[in-house]
Formats: structure tokens, sequence, C-alpha cells
């Protein structure tokens, strides 16, 4: 076996050659395939379109395209006008406080609405009366006590004294309140008389231990504070029957109050509620009450109230009699 060895001066020039001319031939086989694959692109990317539709091109042509759509969908002001959440939910409370102010405006509502607050105004002025006599009982007590030892039968009892008296006051002031609630308030001097007694000895002997010449040592804070309690029992009493008179005179609309008896403008003070209208004779009306003047049974110049109860008959009516007397007077 022979083995050439080179020379050491370096490789063979013949080898050299032809290791360049292989390297040649390799790099024009890939240029042809490489130029070839392109033009093979470029004809797939040019088949079925015209002359210069590349790729750019089409790209440009749909920017132009989705401009011009978005101008003509730019001038549609249907999104502006939907609405949002929260205008939707303004429009929603406005519509709800709409229709309760219609509700409020029903008779109905409206009647339901004054018998709710005539109950809750009662039952806070029953509350106030009940409390102003338990304030005073104290001072009752020591009124009623005396110089009685403590725990003795005498004190015991003293505590007594203002409960059976509060008790008769509210059955007169509820009797007149409930009455005064049915469209028929109590007209009644015996009672104003009984109403007035006991709460005047409720004054009077809260009122007693503490007055000049009567007390120690005089205060007007003590004199006030046991007071109070009675001054507010009056107070309660004089001014129930008259909210509760103020309430049965409502007129809630078309179909009648519904916290009293249906109220009609000439009704008699008398009359059934839901009974067809009396025709009244106003001039007959007013010779009786000019007949009653005289007698002594009303004032010189009666209210339309009084006029109302003495005749038995309607407010306008009673107003119409008012009129003419005063039309009298001034003849």
């Amino acid at each position: 076996m022979n083995t050439q060895i080179p020379a050491a001066g370096g490789p063979d020039p013949d080898d050299v050659e032809q290791g360049i001319a292989a390297l040649e031939r390799h790099l024009a086989e890939v240029g042809d395939a490489t130029t070839a694959q392109e033009y093979a692109d470029a004809d797939a990317e040019l088949q079925g379109a015209p002359s210069g539709e590349t790729r750019r091109v089409r790209r440009l042509r749909a920017e132009v395209a989705e401009s011009h759509r978005l101008a003509e969908l730019q001038d549609d002001d249907t999104p502006l006008t939907l609405d949002t959440p929260k205008v939707r939910k303004r429009r929603k409370k406005a519509h709800e406080a709409a229709r309760l102010h219609r509700l409020g405006q029903d008779p109905a509502m409206r009647a339901w609405q004054a018998a709710r607050m005539r109950r809750v105004l009662v039952a806070a002025a029953m509350l106030a009366l009940a409390l102003a006599l338990a304030w005073s009982t104290a001072g009752v007590q020591r009124f009623a006590a005396g110089d009685a030892e403590p725990w003795s039968p005498e004190w015991l009892f003293a505590w007594c004294v203002e409960p059976f008296m509060s008790l008769a006051l509210l059955v007169v002031v509820g009797a007149k309140s409930y009455m005064g609630v049915r469209g028929q308030p109590i007209e009644s001097r015996t009672l104003n008389r009984i109403e007035w007694l006991f709460l005047g000895l409720t004054v009077g002997m809260n009122a007693w231990p503490y007055l000049p010449g009567v007390a120690d040592t005089f205060t007007v804070s003590d004199l006030v504070l046991h007071i109070l309690g009675p001054v507010v029992a009056v107070a309660v009493v004089t001014a129930l029957p008259i909210i509760l008179a103020a309430f049965t005179r409502l007129d809630h609309g078309p179909t009648g109050g519904l916290t009293a008896p249906t109220y009609s403008g000439n009704a008699p003070a008398d009359r059934t509620a839901g009974n067809p209208p009396v025709r009244v004779d106003v001039a007959e009306l007013t010779e009786r009450a000019r007949r009653l003047i005289a007698a002594g049974e009303l004032p010189v110049e009666p209210s339309a109230n009084a006029l109302r109860q003495a005749l038995r008959c309607g407010m306008d009516t009673a107003r119409a009699v008012r009129d003419a007397l005063r039309a009298d007077t001034q003849n």
C-alpha cells in the first residue's frame, strides 16, 4: 500500500483547483433553485389578478375601504341615543317618583294617609296625656299623704288618688276623641266641666305644696316642675278634639273621605253617610236662627259651626245662614 504524503511546502495546487471548482458548481445550483422558487411564488401571487395587484396594493385597498366604511358609520347617531346604565337607572327612579306622585293624588290613597296620620297623632297624644298624668301622680301623692309615715296605709292609699282621677278623665277624653273621629263631635258643657274639674284638681294638688307662703323655701323652678304634668294634660285634652274635628272635615276627592263618613256640603249633621242630599230652605233656617238668638240659645253673631249644630244642617248651609244674619245686622 502506497501512501502519498504531501509535500511539506503546502497543499497540492491541483487539489485546490478541484475544490474551488466543486464549490462554484454547488453555489450555482443553489442560486438557480432560489430564483426558480421566487418566480413560482410571484406567478402564484399574480395568477388571476390584474397587472400590478400586489400584496401591498391589496393592503392599501383594504385600508381605504375600511376608512370609507368608518366615515359612513360615524354619521349615524344611533349609538349616542342609547341609554347608558346610569341614564336608565335615573329614568327608572324618575318614573317611580312620577307614579308615586300620581298615587298620592288618588282619593283613596289620600284618605289612607290621613287615617294613618290620625292614628299616629291620637296615639302620641294619648301617650303624652298618660305620661303627663303619671308625672303628676307623685305630686298628688305628696299632697294626699300629708305627714303620713312612709309605707303606712295612708301613705299607700295616697298613690291611688291621681290614678282614679286620671282614669275618669281618660274616659271623657277617649269618648270625645272617638266620636270626633266618627264625625259626631260631642259638644257638651257638662263633659267640659268634668274635664276642667279633674284637671283643676290635679293642678291644684300638684302646685299647693310649692306655692308662696306654703313651701318652706319658694322657688319658681320647683313650682313649674311640679305643675308641668297637669299643664301638658290640659293642652292635650284641649287640642285633641280640635285636631280630630279637622281630620273629619277633610275632603279627599270625588270618592269622599275614608277617615270619616262621607262628607257632603249640605248634608245635615245627623244624616247617615250615603243617603241622598236633602233640600234645605236657607230663609227658613235663617228665621229659626233668629228665634234661637232671641231666646238666648245662640250668640248674637253665631259661627257657622254653632249654626250647623243648632240647626242640624250642612256646613255650606250654615255659612249661608251666617252670612244672612250678618247682612241683617249690617242693615
